[in-house]
């Protein structure tokens, strides 16, 4: 029977302490705080990451080593389950156990625990991909996993220095190889490959479109989009900016897609002439955001449920056109924060769910489809096709619908959000409608709308229910929240705690900006005060 190399872990793991006085929480987007804090995660992670491998028969699991729209100071990590997906929510508990550990033999003990309680066998193989983004602290991160996975005598590749949405394609890829369930070739080169192959096939006979500026955020996104510009030669062109990897301080740097949507304005360093449009990518390019400028200049933005609505409308006219609509039925995920224009427009043309906020929560959601497609309001999403729908489709009549249902499945990166990829789609629709960024915006008029951070003691002194929209503790705040909606037209708000910092958010619309401001600063106000927060230290915006 095989044993646990439990002096080899012991041994290795007193080369990387753990911090005293942090407590790690693995939360929606994995661990997540100051780089220079986790070394040690890092390396009881790649422990972690061998065991869920050996758990699953061997099959490969990925980490990847990033802190995505965060300051360039964060890092983080998260796990990646065999088709791509997020790690299983049960071993969530596991990974903050084995982080938050005292001491090496701590460890060790949380280890074997794992081990017995999981019923693990060790004699089978253990297989990691793992990839970094492009931080500072993330070449020290990834040895320290390296060193984890030692450790444990692991197999394992390193994928270097690509996007998050390139390690989970790698993940999917290395574990269907050979199998009718094959997602591609499992490289790099195999996923530029079969994206920019299908793109240029849905662009084959429509007009080359202008090119697209693309906001790289100064991350690891300018590398994959500078490959992509190769591989798509002449059919469609695309003018990167904020493209720097080597100034200390520029990642997502008053650039990138979570600077757009929650500012609500350009990036400084991109100028944009009338009829011009544009998007952002995230740090480690999974979210994306779109926007342009009307005849007259002014900006304007199309987040991610704008993106919803445009690409679910085609696909169920696709669908449609191939003769399917009876047998594949096309639905729509979202959360609390999409706009409620949005959710009006959709929920008139096909089926729309409202599930609590985090990819995971979306993503098993969208599964429960034929087609599920999910956008969150800050621009992370993707597609899902079920195994029968694709299977419906690649043995259907030949058509032009069915043509380009086929290579808009393939265009799509369905095991994650994929900012270039869904640019790709966005490209695919607006050069199939004819649609400038004016038509596109036109589909709906967003309701103006403000999200607000309040600073608190204890984020989980707030807990809500119905798909977070309504709270159920502290006692009494919803009642008082409800009351101050009631007072303005077209009004909606809901307060959630942060799923990865103490604060909570507090979402507002209503008909008219100085509305939806006004209510969003009302609810904050009510919820610091309810919340115990210091008066002199109240920001002065709150009412």
């Amino acid at each position: 029977m095989t044993m646990l190399p439990v002096k080899e872990i012991q041994e290795r793991s007193d080369r990387h302490p753990k911090p005293s006085g942090i407590k790690f929480q693995y939360g929606t987007a994995g661990f997540r705080t100051l780089g220079k804090t986790l070394d040690s995660v890092l390396f009881r992670v790649g422990v972690l990451a061998a065991l869920r491998s050996k758990k699953l028969d061997g099959q490969t699991i990925g980490v990847m080593v990033t802190a995505s729209h965060n300051p360039e100071p964060d890092n983080g990590v998260k796990l990646v389950d065999p088709r791509g997906e997020m790690l299983e929510s049960s071993w969530e508990a596991h990974a903050t156990a084995f982080a938050n550990a005292p001491n090496s033999v701590a460890f060790v003990a949380a280890v074997d625990e794992l081990v017995k309680t999981a019923n693990i066998d060790l004699s089978i193989p253990a297989r990691v991909v793992y990839a970094r983004d492009t931080r500072p602290t993330s070449p020290q991160l990834a040895a320290a996993l390296k060193d984890g996975l030692d450790a444990i005598k692991a197999e394992y590749r390193d994928a270097g220095v690509t996007t998050t949405p390139v390690l989970h394609y790698l993940v999917r890829t290395m574990n269907t190889k050979g199998t009718k369930d094959s997602y591609g070739e499992d490289t790099e080169e195999g996923y530029l490959t079969k994206l920019s192959d299908a793109f240029k096939k849905l662009l084959a006979g429509k007009a080359t479109p202008p090119p697209l500026l693309v906001d790289c955020a100064n991350g690891v996104g300018a590398l994959m989009a500078e490959r992509f510009k190769a591989y798509l030669g002449g059919a469609f062109n695309i003018n990167l900016v904020n493209t720097d990897l080597h100034t200390p301080g520029a990642l997502n740097n008053s650039c990138g897609a979570d600077f757009v949507k929650v500012n609500q304005k350009l990036p400084p360093s991109i100028t944009l002439q009338p009829g011009q449009r544009a998007c952002s990518l995230d740090g480690d390019a999974d979210r994306l955001i779109y926007y342009y400028a009307d005849e007259l200049g002014q900006f304007h933005m199309l987040d991610g449920d704008k993106i919803t609505t445009l690409v679910a409308s085609y696909i169920v006219e696709l669908v449609k056109a191939a003769g399917l609509d009876e047998q594949i039925k096309v639905g729509v995920i979202q959360t609390a924060y999409a706009n409620g224009s949005s959710t009006k427009y959709l929920s008139g043309r096909l089926p729309v769910k409202c599930v609590p906020t985090g990819v995971k929560h979306l993503h098993h959601a969208a599964e429960q489809y034929d087609v599920g497609v999910y956008f969150e309001a800050n621009g992370h999403g993707t597609v899902l096709f079920s195994p029968a729908a694709q299977e419906l489709i690649s043995s259907h009549k030949a058509s032009t619908a069915l043509t380009q249902l086929k290579n808009v499945i393939d265009v799509i990166n369905q095991t994650v959000g994929d900012a270039l990829s869904d640019a790709f789609l966005v490209e695919t629709v607006l050069a199939h409608k004819s649609y400038s960024g004016v038509e596109w915006d036109s589909l709906y008029c967003d309701l103006p709308n403000r999200l607000v951070k309040v600073v608190v003691s204890d984020r989980n002194a707030f807990e809500t229910e119905d798909a977070e929209r309504r709270l159920v503790s502290p006692p009494g705040l919803q009642a008082k929240v409800d009351e101050l909606v009631r007072r303005y037209e077209g009004g909606r708000s809901f307060v959630r705690p942060s799923g990865t910092e103490d604060v909570v958010r507090v979402y507002a619309e209503a008909v008219t900006r100085a509305d939806a401001d006004e209510l969003a600063f009302r609810v904050a106000g009510l919820v610091y005060d309810e919340a115990g927060g210091d008066p002199s230290q109240r920001p002065k915006e709150f009412l």
